[in-house]
């Protein structure tokens, strides 16, 4: 059997990324790529990972598909993780 086409995605990551720039937007904070990966990243900290295993291409649909399930949480840790970095950003390090 052949694996290539099978791949196992934590698919919060996912999601992060897909409402990212959109919350980003609404609240003011640097969007530069230092301050924009400390908020994903400090979001996925406090986020319980989900992994699926998906044929590559498949990955998309089923994202949109669970992400309903998690939008509120996934929100929630983003706009936390924002206010802390909005307080001590370090892309001046």
């Amino acid at each position: 059997m052949s694996y290539e086409n099978i791949q196992i995605k934590n698919y919060m990551e996912e999601v992060v990324n897909i409402l990212l720039p959109e919350i980003l937007n609404d609240l003011n904070v640097c969007t530069c790529p230092k301050c924009t990966m400390d908020i994903a990243a400090m979001a996925l900290n406090e986020l319980p990972p989900k992994y699926i295993v998906t044929q590559k291409g498949e990955l998309y649909s089923k994202i949109n598909t669970l992400r309903q399930q998690f939008e509120v949480d996934v929100i929630s840790a983003i706009t936390r993780a924002a206010v802390l970095v909005k307080r001590s950003p370090r892309h001046d390090e």
